[in-house]
């Protein structure tokens, strides 16, 4: 399906529409004059812990425990994040070392 000028053009401005809305209302709702309520405040906290949680059972759910290599690679990729964020505290590095890890484990060990 071939779309008209018009179609296009229509679809980009909806698009970018929605993409303003969604970045700039935050600032109109929560101005910085008046003060956050404590239920957002408190949802700030929390919500980063659960999207990270909700992601690693995401990442997970595949995995699995009776079959070869029987999720060692998994594990040691987990552990190898763990351990350099506790030891570096810098998210970048772990995530980024723990994916290279991974990858070379089900590439060239666990074939």
């Amino acid at each position: 399906m071939t779309l008209t000028f018009m179609q296009t053009l229509g679809i980009v401005g909806a698009v970018t529409l929605g993409t303003m809305v969604t970045r700039f209302l935050p600032f109109f709702i929560f101005p910085d004059s008046k003060k956050t309520s404590p239920y957002i405040t408190y949802l700030g906290k929390v919500l980063p812990y659960a999207v990270i949680g909700l992601l690693v059972v995401y990442c997970l759910k595949g995995v699995s425990f009776t079959t070869a290599p029987f999720s060692i690679p998994e594990a040691i990729a987990i552990a190898c994040i763990v351990l350099l964020h506790i030891w570096k505290g810098n998210t970048l590095l772990s995530i980024g070392a723990g994916t290279l890890v991974y990858m070379l484990l089900v590439q060239l060990v666990f074939v």
